[in-house]
């Protein structure tokens, strides 16, 4: 047996109903009902044109600049399926480029988190299935392995359970574990809808703005003439 050269099914996942009803929130909304410690780090950006991300990790480890297991984890996975790829952060070699993204929608995967690079830009950001990556080269990877699918990864500190579920819009990434979704949830709509009446009195110059200064007088904030 090879240490760290394996491959292991997802025995759960979060259901296509959950995915849809989280599809909805953004994910700030998610990120504070989390208690804003999660974060999968600023370099994940989106490498797409527009849209969000949601759906159960497929998650991957691969050597720096190798995509040898990412090539297998888009042959296994299952439609609407998140890849979720921790390459180190390494930005030498591309993980991916139009190829495989052209093969991973032939396949039905809901879209790619990479702490890597891909190549190839510009023709993912037409294509736009949602991509979040941490840089852009044109050098290509290797395919030598070894790596791991279907075990927990971390990114920036952020774990990645395999069937977790993974959101992503313009601010970034964020992972709701499996047995939090339900809490989340409903936290994290609350928080949206509280958000949506603030903006409409806002708008209507209605919003109360008392707390600011409230806020200064008990912290202890002098105010000079």
């Amino acid at each position: 047996m090879t240490i760290g050269f394996r491959i292991r099914r997802n025995a759960r996942t979060v259901s296509p109903e959950v995915v849809e009803r989280f599809r909805a929130l953004p994910v700030a909304n998610v990120s504070d009902s989390m208690s804003r410690i999660s974060a999968a780090g600023p370099r994940i950006r989106p490498m797409h044109r527009s849209g969000v991300l949601a759906g159960p990790a497929l998650t991957v480890r691969t050597r720096p600049g190798d995509n040898l297991m990412l090539h297998k984890a888009i042959d296994i996975a299952a439609p609407g399926d998140v890849i979720v790829v921790d390459g180190g952060g390494d930005l030498t070699n591309a993980l991916m480029g139009e190829l495989m993204l052209a093969h991973a929608i032939r396949r039905g995967v809901a879209g790619f988190v990479l702490n890597g690079a891909i190549r190839d830009a510009a023709a993912l950001y037409e294509r736009n299935l949602p991509v979040f990556a941490a840089g852009v080269t044109h050098r290509g990877p290797y395919r030598d392995g070894p790596g791991e699918i279907g075990f927990p990864i971390s990114i920036d500190g952020m774990i990645f359970e395999p069937g977790d579920l993974v959101l992503g819009d313009c601010d970034g990434i964020v992972v709701v574990p499996q047995d939090q979704v339900e809490n989340v949830y409903v936290a994290a709509k609350a928080k949206h809808e509280a958000e949506n009446r603030q903006m409409e009195a806002t708008e209507a110059g209605t919003v109360d703005r008392s707390w600011v200064d409230k806020s200064l007088a008990r912290l202890g904030c002098e105010f000079l003439d």
